[in-house]
């Protein structure tokens, strides 16, 4: 008796196992938009720092990343089952300043000396590198949390109705993944100039090969190329990920886009349907950061005045 009610555990256990890995698999597809443009984006904020502090700065957000995603894995599972409605306001705030950071970056690129939020406070690091990193940690922190919760909230919706056991392996395992898999991918790209060096400095040695030579020079050229990449690819996507998180909140926005890509668009093909979309999404992006910059502008100005 003993031993068949050990077999019924080990079965029962195996196929929960077996529905977790395939809950997790869904999720991970569903979410493999959001991992490229959170690659992109963290990629983005290690440039700028000393070569010998890319990694430890890496590490510093890993470590972010972690907790975050250990503060938003219980939040979104009790929010899900005592307040649902709770889930969608929170993940459009968190879009819109996504948005928002997208704005100011390329206002920032465009006019450096512009007042920062409107106060006129722009960051003055005076050199001090130690004040530079920590903010560059800090904001790597705040966007994380955006895109972690987007992810969370994404597999969330696919494990909505399993088990409560089953979400949260579902949403743990996610979780580990994708933080694992975006930093290290990170770590990879941030030195593969110095990956390209000791090739180089490899193939000057007796045993070197002239193959080690030619790989060491392609990812020392290909480097700065890729981050600058990462740079506007990490602003774009901000757009288009919190462009994308308030399009599907708002129905309006939601139907416009699905009249775009499925009426005009319908006979350009798929290819061209999803572009669509994607541009709609950036639009959306850019008018809602200039909206909300626009509008802290104002606050901090009538503040100002007030005080």
């Amino acid at each position: 008796m003993a031993g068949s009610s050990l077999l019924l555990l080990i079965d029962d256990i195996a196929t929960t196992l077996d529905d977790v890995a395939l809950m997790a698999k869904v999720a991970a597809k569903k979410t493999a938009g959001v991992l490229g443009d959170d690659l992109a984006l963290n990629a983005q904020q290690v440039s700028g720092v000393q070569a010998e502090r890319e990694l430890p700065i890496v590490w510093a957000v890993c470590k972010g990343s972690f907790l975050n995603k250990l503060i938003l894995v219980p939040v979104a599972l009790a929010l899900n089952a005592f307040a649902p409605w709770a889930v969608l306001p929170l993940l459009m705030l968190g879009g819109a300043y996504l948005c928002f950071e997208g704005f100011e970056k390329v206002v920032h690129s465009l006019w450096p000396h512009h007042e920062e939020h409107g106060n006129g406070n722009t960051p003055d690091f005076n050199g001090d590198m130690a004040a530079f990193e920590n903010e560059k940690v800090k904001g790597a922190i705040r966007t994380d949390f955006i895109l972690s919760a987007e992810i969370i909230v994404i597999t969330l919706g696919t494990v909505a109705k399993a088990s409560f056991l089953q979400q949260v392996l579902v949403l743990s395992s996610i979780a580990i993944v994708m933080t694992v898999g975006v930093y290290g991918l990170v770590a990879a790209i941030v030195k593969l100039d110095d990956g390209g060096l000791f090739l180089c400095n490899r193939a000057k040695q007796a045993q070197g090969q002239r193959w080690q030579h030619q790989l060491g020079m392609l990812m020392l050229t290909s480097a700065p190329k890729l981050m600058k990449f990462l740079a506007v690819a990490g602003t774009i996507a901000m757009f288009t990920v919190g462009g994308g998180i308030l399009v599907h909140g708002v129905p309006f926005l939601h139907d416009l886009q699905h009249g775009i890509t499925h009426n005009v668009l319908a006979s350009a093909g798929a290819f061209l349907q999803g572009l669509g979309g994607i541009l709609f999404d950036a639009v959306i992006g850019i008018a809602a950061g200039g909206a909300v910059l626009a509008g802290l502008s104002i606050f901090n100005k009538v503040r100002g005045k007030k005080g």
